[in-house]
């Protein structure tokens, strides 16, 4: 493609002396242009001299300089000469601002201007699922599909122990069983190993490293049903302030004592890098208030629930619920709406009044000529919904948990839907062994459940048991998620799910543009479908010269 030569807009370049632009070089990218970044600032500096940015009519350079960079007794040269530098550079003045706007006047949108990397480890899956929950962060876990579970963290394989049990007479009980389903797991995830280097042998054209990769893949895929939720994970967040707020708070409202644990230990740390941000978590008619209302609703509606003596009815893994009938019409008319000068009412009336013929014309047109799966149509399709009622098994869950765009919630772990087994546990005939990790998990549900309480239980419940959940997305997340999750290299399980989802758009909803539209949903069966995408990822690797991370 020829990148085409846009000669630049007519900006004015702001005057500095040498001695301020020697500093501002040390913490913008830039110091002519109007395009740059900001660098070497605490966060707390970032977000405060935007926050003053707003209400200003000074360049953000400008107001670094005049406002942060110095102050009564310093000059421009002394901080420049500062051993520590970017390190303390403005905090003050950040400090005194954040106390100003944010905790006085509530201003949560400065909250949105600083960020924080934070790495919580050692969590169990319980754990993971509430730091995942707020949607605008960014989160990476550690995958059971590339890591196998054999190895011991000390004197233990890696899982939690409820801090509930400590001391407590089920203690012992629970080690017990959570080793031998470690145990058992470790047995199993090498037998499938070698199985499926039996079933599909090393080609010529695989390197070593691709080959074990995809096995090692498709074993770990297999296995995990037998690891429980308690199986300690790690989770690297990206946040804001204001998102690591909220998360907090939920901790701290939260039954289970791991997760309260967690937010204090996250809350110690936040208050090292971003500490004006976190002013107001632990304020008792701030965060303390918030946290109260929190617990009151979860309580209530606990106790709502539990008055409810319906026994679970049998479901398909896949329900669509709800629909919206007159779905593509509506998205036709807000397909035009940007590009007429007519009411949005007006609109839907004029393509009320269109045949098939004229609405088939009009998706054509907007979604285009697709060449990429990662080539979206536009907003319109946010105008139609489904909402979906899903039972498949916890691991399942997790992977397609991290589409948090959407409306998402899911019901409490317990063995009541029954689990899965993998056909690849008949074939290596470890059913026997499945079965009984599965049963002596359901005891032990029961057994801590009886004594703890059910949100303790939940530690005992393993991936392969089925939990319910919903998932309510419009038609534009429905592209995203269904074409990614169904992959050549997705799991087989997942893959299915979304298969159906599509499906069931099509027709079930009757949305067949719609679902037409989603071409990169892929409806294939394929035996080692990781082996693709680690060729590809290999191709790459050999195209920029690179080695392959097992050399």
């Amino acid at each position: 493609m020829t990148t085409k030569v846009v000669a630049p807009p007519a900006y004015h370049i702001e005057e500095f002396t040498e001695e301020e632009r020697t500093v501002l070089a040390r913490y913008f990218t830039d110091i002519d242009g109007p395009v740059f970044a900001i660098q070497g600032l605490p966060e707390v500096v970032k977000g405060a001299l935007f926050a003053r940015y707003s209400r200003s009519p000074k360049s953000v350079r400008r107001l670094f300089l005049d406002e942060f960079a110095v102050d009564e007794d310093s000059a421009i040269a002394t901080i420049a000469a500062s051993s520590s530098g970017g390190d303390v550079v403005g905090m003050a003045r950040a400090e005194g601002l954040y106390d100003r706007v944010f905790t006085q006047y509530g201003d949560d949108s400065v909250a949105q201007l600083g960020a924080a990397h934070l790495a919580v480890e050692q969590a169990s899956n319980i754990l993971t699922k509430v730091l995942e929950w707020g949607r605008l962060a960014s989160y990476l876990e550690q995958s059971t599909r590339y890591i196998f579970y054999d190895q011991k963290f000390g004197h233990r394989y890696r899982y939690q122990i409820p801090q509930e049990l400590a001391g407590h007479d089920l203690t012992e009980r629970y080690t017990t069983d959570m080793n031998w389903m470690f145990s058992t797991y470790s047995s199993v995830v090498a037998r499938l190993v070698a199985y499926y280097k039996e079933l599909y042998p090393r080609l010529p054209e695989d390197s070593e490293f691709v080959w074990n990769s995809t096995i090692r893949a498709r074993a770990c895929d297999d296995a995990r049903g037998l690891l429980p939720a308690a199986t300690q994970s790690n989770v690297g967040i990206f946040a804001s302030g204001q998102a690591y707020e909220s998360l907090l708070l939920r901790m701290q409202a939260n039954p289970l004592e791991e997760v309260r644990w967690y937010g204090d230990a996250m809350l110690l740390e936040l208050r090292k890098i971003i500490p004006s941000f976190m002013k107001r978590v632990d304020v008792p008619e701030r965060g303390g208030a918030w946290v109260e209302y929190l617990t009151g609703i979860q309580l209530a509606m606990s106790s709502r629930g539990s008055e409810i003596a319906a026994a679970p009815q049998l479901a398909d893994s896949v329900t669509m619920v709800e629909f919206d009938p007159e779905g593509e019409r509506k998205v036709a008319a807000a397909s035009l709406y940007s590009y007429t000068n007519l009411s949005d009412a007006q609109l839907r009336d004029i393509v009320a009044e269109m045949d098939e013929a004229e609405i088939d014309s009009i998706f054509a047109d907007y979604v285009g000529d697709r060449t990429n799966r990662r080539h979206k149509p536009g907003r319109a399709l946010e105008q139609t919904f489904y909402r979906f009622d899903v039972l498949c098994d916890y691991g399942i869950f997790r992977d397609l948990q991290r589409h948090r765009m959407m409306t998402l919630e899911w019901q409490q772990l317990s063995p009541a839907h029954g689990y899965v087994t993998p056909d690849s546990i008949l074939d290596i005939e470890a059913k026997n062994l499945w079965d009984e990790g599965m049963g002596r998990a359901s005891e032990l549900y029961t057994t801590v459940s009886d004594s703890a309480g059910p949100d303790v239980g939940q530690y005992a419940v393993p991936f392969a048991n089925r939990v319910r959940f919903y998932m309510n997305m419009n038609a534009r997340e429905a592209f995203h998620m269904l074409e990614l999750r169904t992959q050549q290299g997705g799991h087989p399980d997942y893959r299915g799910i979304c298969q159906e989802m599509h499906r069931q758009i099509r027709d079930v909803a009757g949305h067949t543009r719609i679902a037409a539209a989603m071409d990169y949903v892929d409806h294939e069966s394929y035996d080692l479908g990781r082996l693709e995408t680690e060729r590809r990822a290999a191709a790459k690797r050999a195209a920029l010269g690179v080695a392959d991370p097992s050399g």
